[in-house]
């Protein structure tokens, strides 16, 4: 059985966060409170990510893949049904757990899937330039993140308005994405996903797509119109003025479309 580790916090029906490629359970830690109050929620370190240990050898790191470990991982901690949610290759997770029935509802927030080949290629570009940065480099640009405009420059792709992020988390992101195991791995396992066959999710799961518009990573304005082609029977929300992590950019709009997601009002 998968080790995944997590924080946990809140009560109420289970609601399980997911982060995309590189990242850490914190980067929820601005809508967690929010959420608490009336989820018991589990923000999750996804294996061979910051401080989870990897998947089993020979286990290919795809998305279906991580998915097919979440739904294991559900099962072993006698998690019913839990509400999901998911950044990035989290987002494609999230969808494929509904594929699978194994969730409440699912919510993708700039769900990887939605790509053309060219901006798959793009991406991998920008996070194997991140995650390989030559270790001499790195104590600079980790102390340059810890500036407004440092981060400006250097995680603009990330964050939509990256001012607002607070400097050690920026700096944490760094350190975990340079420490990933699984990075390289997983980075090479997009080449193996494209969203398709949405109308194989379950009718009966509410599923929700978020995206924030100002998304320079897997940019809004060509995927999420991609998005809304391949599910038209799930909500679309524009996260106007947020980036492809938007949880530090508006917390307050997060949380509520994270709480609708999951059938609160």
């Amino acid at each position: 059985m998968p080790v995944i580790n997590h924080h946990r916090e809140g009560s109420g029906e289970p609601l399980v966060l997911i982060h995309g490629i590189g990242h850490h359970w914190q980067a929820w830690s601005p809508v967690i409170p929010e959420l608490a109050r009336e989820f018991d929620v589990l923000a999750c370190d996804s294996p061979g990510f910051a401080g989870s240990p990897e998947l089993p050898e020979g286990t290919p790191r795809t998305i279906p893949a991580y998915a097919a470990a979440y739904a294991a991982w559900f099962q072993e901690r006698g998690l019913d049904r839990p509400h999901v949610a998911g950044n990035s290759m989290g987002g494609g997770i999230a969808l494929e757990l509904a594929r699978m029935g194994v969730v409440r509802s699912a919510h993708a927030v700039s769900p990887a899937g939605f790509w053309s080949p060219a901006e798959r290629k793009y991406a991998q570009g920008l996070l194997a330039a991140l995650s390989g940065l030559p270790g001499p480099l790195r104590p600079a640009v980790s102390a340059a993140v810890r500036t407004p405009l440092g981060r400006v420059a250097i995680a603009g792709t990330l964050y939509g308005r990256a001012w607002q992020t607070p400097g050690d988390e920026a700096a944490a992101t760094l350190r975990d994405a340079w420490a990933a195991p699984a990075f390289a791995a997983a980075l090479r396992g997009f080449d193996e996903y494209d969203f398709e066959h949405g109308d194989e999710l379950p009718g009966s799961i509410p599923v929700t797509v978020s995206w924030g518009s100002r998304d320079l990573l897997l940019p809004y304005w060509t995927q999420a119109p991609r998005a809304r082609a391949a599910l038209p029977q799930a909500r679309h929300v524009t996260l106007s003025g947020c980036g492809h992590v938007p949880f530090t950019d508006d917390p307050g709009l997060c949380a509520a479309v994270i709480r609708r997601a999951a059938g609160r009002s």
